[in-house]
């Protein structure tokens, strides 16, 4: 993904462990670089929304505390630097995941990490379906984090929406992420 003026522009195929890789990522950095990459499709992320080939994301209005960041692990990231937290937003249609349990794909998310302990997990109405959601505790190489995620399946594709921080400041941010991720409309762009 690579940042053009106010927009983002996104590429690299979608894969279910990709967005796990980038919470991993994201957790322990606390600054990111942009790179860049040279695919067949042109992602963007305009006046709040977001499409590819296969979603569109439409999103509310993205807090002033939160800077847009590119990665090639996620379909949307943003920083919340007071916080010092990552917002990472990914979705994936007509994959072998589709049936997959929710708490199967929410696992996913936190692969490589120890000590876990969740502190709530509910399943709760999100964009006219179900959606789990789960705040964890848990370390990533050693550093104790907290993961606040959605996990959602609608129209044949899962949306995942996650916010990671330091338990010091996760307790700041975390209220907010909740309001915008229970604010995104998603919707499926057709079959592949």
């Amino acid at each position: 993904m690579r940042v053009h003026g106010h927009g983002l522009v996104a590429c690299a195929p979608l894969r279910v462990s990709r967005l796990a890789r980038a919470v991993a990522v994201m957790a322990v950095l606390v600054g990111i670089s942009a790179t860049a990459c040279g695919c067949g499709h042109t992602p963007r992320f305009v006046n709040n929304v977001y499409r590819d080939e296969q979603i569109t994301l439409t999103l509310p209005p993205v807090p002033t505390e939160w800077r847009a960041i590119a990665v090639t692990e996620a379909d949307l990231a943003f920083r919340d630097d007071p916080r010092e937290a990552s917002i990472l937003f990914n979705g994936r249609c007509h994959r072998n995941d589709s049936d997959t349990p929710l708490v199967s794909l929410t696992n996913h998310l936190i692969i490589g990490t120890t000590e876990r302990e969740i502190v709530s997990q509910d399943t709760i109405p999100f964009d006219g379906r179900e959606a789990l959601h789960t705040v964890m505790r848990a370390k990533l190489d050693g550093v104790k984090m907290v993961y606040d995620m959605y996990v959602m399946k609608k129209d044949g594709c899962v949306f995942d929406f996650v916010y990671v921080a330091e338990p010091s400041t996760f307790d700041a941010g975390a209220p907010m992420f909740e309001r915008f991720a229970l604010a995104i409309h998603a919707t499926a762009l057709g079959e592949p």
